[in-house]
């Protein structure tokens, strides 16, 4: 009896022993997840931080160089500055001898067109040390004002860009063989519906049939010079329309005293015609 209760006292020691290694394990292994957990939480917040820094990084990359551009920008019309302060009134006044140069011969271009020039004072530069650099550049600016408006209102160039079929001056009568008959303008190849444009700004006078021109357009600009443009199968205008330079005024056609679809184009001054040529570009 003694040897069977000796038994039955000690198999439970043994049980017990074992379960509490087996608890041990338990919790170290979760101890183990959540260290491996709140490690990879870290490295996660860790990756998560750089990602933001590196974004940061950049946007103050950004910032600094447009900041350089700025400070480039500023330093450079500073030195812009100090350097008329310091001297460059010269290189200024240069420039300005050489635009009235340009003037004057621009003045002779007009003149041999028969138009008025463009009425400014050439100013002494090298004795006018009181006025200011600003005032110079503004007279100056009032002066190419005024030959922008002038040659706006000047006819000048093609109404329609082609070849010519007939020009100014004498030629044969396509309607009466043998005999010879003024032209007084140019006549453009085109094809009936293709746009003409005006060669200059102005004030519609007539739009409206005229005997052998045909449905005609003609225009009033400055220094008493009027075009003309004949045999068009449309009007796009309306008299007393006002037009800029480059407008169209109507299509090519064949309508009144004509042969086929083309342009006719006048330049009179003070009701007489006038060679149009020679108002086709400033060279001459």
């Amino acid at each position: 009896m003694g040897i069977f209760t000796q038994k039955n006292e000690t198999q439970p020691r043994v049980v017990q022993v074992k379960a509490k290694h087996f608890n041990h394990l338990k919790l170290a292994m979760a101890a183990g997840i959540i260290m491996v957990m709140v490690l990879m939480t870290a490295i996660m917040k860790l990756n998560s931080q750089l990602a933001e820094q590196a974004h940061e990084n950049t946007r103050l990359h950004s910032q600094i160089a447009a900041l350089q551009t700025e400070v480039d920008k500023t330093t450079e019309e500073a030195m812009l500055a100090n350097s008329e302060k310091d001297g460059n009134r010269s290189q200024a006044v240069s420039y300005i001898e050489s635009i009235q140069s340009k003037l004057k011969n621009i003045n002779t271009y007009l003149s041999k067109r028969g138009l008025h020039s463009i009425g400014f004072k050439t100013v002494n530069l090298s004795s006018n040390k009181a006025k200011s650099d600003t005032k110079m550049y503004s007279e100056f600016n009032t002066y190419l004002d005024k030959l922008a408006n002038n040659i706006a209102y000047m006819p000048m160039g093609y109404p329609r860009l082609s070849s010519f079929t007939s020009f100014f001056g004498y030629r044969g009568n396509p309607f009466d063989f043998g005999n010879s008959e003024f032209h007084p303008g140019l006549d453009f190849r085109g094809n009936k519906g293709d746009a003409v444009k005006c060669t200059a700004s102005g004030n519609v006078i007539y739009a409206a049939k005229a005997g052998g021109y045909g449905n005609c357009v003609r225009i009033k600009h400055a220094n008493g010079l009027e075009t003309w443009y004949g045999h068009l199968s449309k009007i796009n205008v309306r008299e007393g329309q006002r037009v800029t330079v480059g407008d169209i005024i109507g299509k090519v056609g064949s309508t009144g005293r004509s042969t086929g679809p083309h342009l006719h184009y006048e330049i009179r001054k003070n009701g007489r015609p006038v060679n149009p040529k020679q108002y086709l570009s400033l060279n001459m």
